[in-house]
């Protein structure tokens, strides 16, 4: 299996476990709290089988930002918590690291 389909699956598990962690409101509801767990757990295992095939500050600079940016996009459109212009420049920021920690330098 491809190394960025593993990755895509890690970053899909997490975005769905920050969602089971808001709804199992501090870990009270036994059921979301589970699927955190399970999720979570299923988030680093299929990330650690993508670092087999892609370099750890390639793989963890997507996984991380764009759970990050997905997590603020469900947040604003679930949750219906507030977008402003912070939020927005802050999304456009985290986008614009990933993209410049996976750009090639001249020779590599």
């Amino acid at each position: 299996m491809s190394g960025y389909i593993l990755l895509g699956i890690a970053i899909v598990c997490e975005i769905f476990s920050t969602s089971m962690l808001k709804i199992s409101a501090g870990f009270t509801k036994f059921l979301p709290s589970l699927a955190f767990a399970i999720g979570m757990g299923t988030s680093f295992y299929t990330l650690s089988r993508a670092l087999t095939f892609i370099p750890l500050n390639v793989a963890y600079a997507i996984w991380s930002g764009l759970g990050t940016v997905l997590t603020a996009l469900v947040a604003i459109w679930v949750w219906k918590e507030s977008f402003n212009i912070y939020t927005g420049m802050g999304i456009a920021l985290i986008i614009g690291g990933v993209v410049l920690l996976n750009l090639k330098g001249p020779g590599h």
